[in-house]
């Protein structure tokens, strides 16, 4: 069986700026690569699961996305990083899904698509839906970067501050 980093996508990958669609909007945080680099060295898929209401309110299209998501990973080619997908949920909080984090659907389905062991794996989010998502799921590996109360086995101030935790 595999084992994986999870890592939501705003807050974690880029610079939250609240409905994030368009390239030109897109801001790697400070020190990514260099902790991506540092997990696929390690032998974890680089799994994306992230949460996309924007789409479901109307904010923007699945296209948009995927269009963004398109040019996302390629930036992560160029970095000889590899991401082996991004799920994502396109519904709205009042659409009660099973894939919108807190809930555990886009996590489950991954285990299952690419026989991850999720005991041996780590979420990496910036909002308590994240590490409820991952609890539910069967990762007890939580990570949040921020400095709110949490049910996170650790909690960092930036991505850079998992190296020193993820070192297996």
């Amino acid at each position: 069986m595999n084992k994986a980093i999870f890592l939501d996508r705003d807050g974690v990958i880029n610079i939250d700026k609240s409905y994030v669609y368009k390239i030109d909007d897109f801001e790697f945080v400070e020190g990514l690569m260099k902790a991506l680099k540092h997990f696929q060295d390690l032998g974890y898929l680089l799994i994306v699961v992230t949460n996309q209401s924007g789409i479901g309110r109307g904010y923007y299209t699945i296209n948009d996305f995927k269009k963004l998501t398109h040019w996302m990973l390629e930036e992560f080619k160029r970095e000889k990083i590899d991401i082996k997908k991004v799920f994502f949920c396109p519904h709205s909080p009042e659409e009660r899904c099973e894939c919108r984090k807190p809930q555990p659907g886009m996590i489950k389905e991954a285990a299952k698509e690419f026989d991850i062991e999720l005991k041996n794996s780590w979420m990496i989010g910036d909002k308590e839906s994240d590490i409820e998502a991952a609890l539910s799921a069967g990762i007890k590996n939580t990570i949040l970067i921020g400095d709110m109360d949490t049910k996170a086995k650790f909690k960092v101030k930036s991505i850079l501050d998992t190296i020193s935790i993820i070192k297996k």
